[in-house]
């Protein structure tokens, strides 16, 4: 063999190698772009998610901001309530300590067949002052 055909071999074998690789790199491309194809459908599954978990968020957000102005609102109704409950018990206190309420009570309670230290021990007046209301009513 001469020179020439040795240089002819050496570059067709290169040839053939060159090819080889070519052909290799040809194939791992096509792997790859297979890959980026469903890396990209996954992304855009994931953005899709994101953007759905984005406006659940605000609509949860938005119920939350709902949920406190219905409980300030009812927390307002609630102390409203309590003040007038607040106003009817300081009413009844004042009504059963009237000297009206507790003659009717003491007499009602004597008709009933209670005691005078009973009479006097309900109503919180000593056992005089429940004889005195007793006596004024007959």
């Amino acid at each position: 063999m001469t020179f020439s055909q040795l240089i002819l071999l050496f570059i067709s074998g290169s040839e053939l190698l060159l090819l080889a690789l070519l052909i290799v790199f040809y194939m791992r491309l096509r792997k790859s772009e297979v890959l980026l194809t469903s890396m990209q459908a996954g992304q855009e599954s994931l953005v899709a998610k994101m953007h759905f978990n984005a406006e659940l968020e605000q609509e949860i957000v938005d119920s939350f901001a709902r949920r406190q102005q219905e409980l300030q609102a009812l927390e307002m109704q609630l102390e409203s309530r309590a003040q007038e409950l607040r106003t009817l018990l300081e009413q009844a206190e004042a009504i059963s300590r009237s000297p009206q309420f507790l003659r009717e009570l003491i007499l009602t309670g004597r008709k009933k067949g209670q005691t005078i230290p009973q009479l006097a021990k309900a109503t919180n007046l000593s056992i005089d002052e429940v004889e005195l209301i007793l006596m004024k009513a007959e």
